[in-house]
């Protein structure tokens, strides 16, 4: 069962249908105690994870204090981890002013939230810091980094984004990540965190079910995708994409996103959302910067594994391994 909270937190609290479910739209049900807990843990035993949705502009120092926010009051709400989108650090006008504004992972920036970690003992997934890496120098290029910090500031997982977003959509403007980004070598193994095992990705790499099914095979619970979609591509391929992830991989997907209008030159689709491993939403942002809490149900995901085992019937003896187990 899952606990489901949109911010303002007072506004919506109520218990999504525990079990195996049909498919249906989200739907919230207000069961009564002992019948939603027949076949689950208690929701109040379950670990708790906030999605924050904000707007990032190119001003990093407002950014930290929106983000900061945020993550203080997901710490006062219970949560264990909270997820943060895609360019939470700042949103440039052009690929310059992204060059300019990047730090390496050693920088001030990523010891304010090293800091902000510790201060409200909870883990931090930062879904895509603009890394000057130890390449810096010779490629003057950058790397979009998802960093993973636990509950005392310590980096436990860094994973570099491995598919760069290159493409012409019509009615929302070009994207050539290439220009400023450098694609990242490798996909990192799933971390344990206090909600269960994490997959790292970012944005563009949820059309590319390769990687979700190797980090499953490699242990994930959780796959998150912190993004910043455009408002073409969102409405049309956003929840369609997390849902699907979490379906074909029997995962938890969590999906922090920006939202609205960064500056002149782009905006940003939001509706942050966690998805169960039955494809069912189950937490989803409202319009603007705010969070979503959902609890992370194991148990329910393991049944559900038991029950439709697609993982057993995989025939790589006709079409391969789609996604190779990680090393």
């Amino acid at each position: 069962m899952l606990g489901f909270i949109s911010r303002p937190p007072h506004q919506l609290l109520s218990f999504l249908c525990p079990g195996l479910r049909t498919p249906r739209p989200s739907v919230l049900c207000a069961l009564p105690r002992s019948r939603a807990m027949a076949n689950s843990s208690s929701s109040w035993e379950l670990p708790l994870v906030a999605v924050c949705q904000v707007t990032s502009t190119p001003d990093k120092q407002q950014n930290f204090k929106t983000c900061a926010e945020l993550v203080r009051e997901a710490a006062r709400l219970g949560a264990c981890l909270a997820f943060l989108p895609e360019a939470f650090d700042f949103v440039a006008r052009d690929p310059a002013e992204t060059l300019r504004l990047s730090e390496p992972l050693g920088g001030d920036l990523l010891g304010a939230y090293t800091q902000l970690a510790r201060e409200c003992g909870l883990w931090l997934s930062l879904g895509g810091f603009h890394e000057r890496g130890q390449d810096w120098e010779q490629t003057q290029k950058i790397y979009n980094c998802h960093v993973l910090l636990d509950s005392k500031g310590s980096v436990v997982a860094t994973y570099r984004k491995t598919h760069l977003c290159d493409v012409e959509i019509p009615g929302q403007g070009p994207m050539r990540e290439s220009n400023s980004t450098l694609p990242g070598p490798s996909l990192e193994s799933p971390v344990s965190t206090p909600a269960g095992k994490i997959g790292l990705a970012i944005c563009y790499d949820m059309r590319f079910p390769e990687l979700s099914l190797a980090l499953a095979q490699a242990g994930a619970e959780i796959l998150t995708y912190p993004s910043a979609f455009g408002s073409v591509t969102g409405p049309a391929h956003w929840e369609v994409l997390l849902r699907a992830r979490a379906i074909e991989t029997q995962c938890y997907v969590v999906a922090a996103a920006q939202c609205g209008r960064h500056h002149e030159k782009r905006a940003s689709y939001g509706h942050s959302m966690v998805v169960d491993p039955w494809g069912t939403v189950v937490a989803r942002c409202s319009e603007g910067p705010g969070l979503c809490l959902a609890r992370i149900d194991l148990n329910y995901l393991r049944q559900l594994r038991q029950h439709l085992p697609v993982f057993q019937h995989r025939r790589p003896d006709l079409y391969g391994n789609l996604g190779h187990p990680l090393s």
